[in-house]
């Protein structure tokens, strides 16, 4: 990271920026949001992957990288441990993690997607106040994550990160969803139906990659091309055919339970 000062520190240098996401509507974004959060902040470059996020780092040297934890190539954290000692990191992502109390007190920040208003504005602050100095906190509580998730002796209590919001392509815009607002997904040709109470979408991620994201507490997977939140099922009948079908509450669409999952619903 160059030492030299920037704006908010006294000096006349712009503070720069690096943006990774493997998903372009979600770098663009974020690139809007900082300009409203920081009119200061120069975003020298994008990132589409965390090899790219390495080698971009390298030629341009920003003072900050805003990582997506989930891409391809190099992951966020893989891409992390390459950059920890060289610049400030934040984490900006679409997946809740156990450990974001713990960066809340520190320079290092995580952010959940989509990340904008008065909490993208406070880590903005939080920065400005960084630039210019070595990041050596950062690496500690960097490092702190690191062994926690992946390293030897990781605690037995240590929660996986599971997706919390989708992003769903429609038109022009890009619409974030909660997973709690889901009422399930369901496999539709080439696409992933996304049933909320008010709207249906679709999306291009696959029900496999869903159910390896997804917390498994709270959806299940009835079928090889259903996935259901679980307290959305109202209750579970069984149709002429001797097939259980699950009643969603405040829909009208009933969903089978293939046979291979019928024992999720044993006392019914």
């Amino acid at each position: 990271m160059r030492q030299d000062p920037s704006p908010g520190t006294g000096g006349d240098r712009r503070a720069t920026a690096l943006i990774a996401d493997d998903e372009e509507p979600m770098r663009q974004q974020l690139r809007s949001r900082l300009r409203e959060a920081w009119p200061g902040l120069d975003i020298v470059a994008e990132a589409a992957n965390g090899i790219e996020a390495v080698a971009l780092a390298g030629l341009h040297q920003p003072d900050i990288v805003f990582l997506d934890i989930r891409m391809p190539g190099l992951s966020g954290i893989e891409a992390a441990r390459m950059l920890f000692n060289r610049c400030h990191l934040v984490f900006v992502t679409a997946y809740d993690q156990y450990a974001i109390e713990a960066f809340e007190q520190g320079a290092l920040d995580y952010l959940l997607k989509p990340a904008g208003g008065e909490r993208l504005k406070t880590t903005c602050a939080r920065l400005q106040t960084l630039i210019g100095r070595q990041p050596s906190n950062i690496e500690r509580q960097l490092s702190m994550l690191l062994s926690a998730q992946s390293g030897p002796g990781s605690p037995a209590t240590a929660k996986p990160a599971y997706l919390r919001w989708i992003q769903a392509q429609i038109g022009a815009n890009l619409r974030m969803i909660s997973t709690r607002e889901v009422l399930f997904f369901r496999a539709d040709e080439k696409y992933t139906r996304v049933q909320t109470e008010q709207a249906e979408v679709l999306i291009r991620k696959t029900l496999k990659e869903l159910a390896d994201e997804l917390d498994p507490d709270e959806f299940w997977r009835i079928h090889r091309s259903t996935l259901v939140r679980v307290d959305a099922i109202e209750g579970v009948t069984r149709d002429l055919r001797g097939r259980q079908m699950v009643k969603i509450r405040n829909f009208t669409e009933q969903l089978e339970v293939s046979r291979g999952n019928t024992h999720l619903f044993q006392q019914m």
